[in-house]
């Protein structure tokens, strides 16, 4: 069984603690590779070619307006082969109730019939929103097993939750 895990972070000016605070590295890339560590995957980052500006709050609009536009912002790279992969761990921080619409780019960008899915997000409270249907909508032929929502501050200490998470989903490295 040959896994994926393929996910979208933002370093920098995020929220966390009640406040805006400075991550070095993106809370869902530190999930990401909590996992890859976990079941020997291999990791593939959703890139943006237009980046999103470095304030927070901006961020935050611009996600906003992506959102209610349904855009589809173009992404800098593609998975290979994607046919290779049976299982495809899919991260993101959750905004405004879903993933960011660079995760439906990717995820419009290939064929995941057959696929087992596994969505994993950070967030700050709002758990998975209504992301794992959106990705039910987006690939319904994928088999989408029960996401794992995780808080971003915490996530440095969620080895064991995802762990368990993994264990329950009965997928095998």
């Amino acid at each position: 069984m040959k896994i994926l895990i393929a996910y979208f972070s933002r370093a920098g000016s995020n929220y966390g603690n009640g406040g805006v605070i400075t991550l070095a590295k993106g809370n869902t890339e530190i999930a990401a590779e909590t996992i890859r560590k976990l079941t020997g995957g291999e990791s593939f980052r959703i890139d943006t070619v237009k980046e999103y500006p470095a304030d927070y709050e901006k961020t935050t609009q611009v996600a906003q307006v992506e959102l209610r536009q349904g855009a589809r912002p173009e992404l800098k790279n593609r998975v290979a082969d994607m046919s290779e992969y049976d299982v495809v761990f899919l991260g993101y921080p959750t905004w405004w109730g879903t993933m960011p619409m660079a995760v439906c780019t990717f995820l419009e960008g290939y064929d995941f019939r057959g696929k087992t899915m596994l969505p994993f997000c950070t967030n700050e409270g709002s758990g998975m929103g209504h992301s794992e249907g959106d990705i039910k909508k987006l690939c319904p032929k994928a088999k989408v097993l029960k996401g794992l929502a995780i808080q971003g501050t915490a996530v440095q200490s969620a080895e064991h939750d995802i762990a368990d998470w993994i264990a329950a989903s009965g997928i095998k490295a």
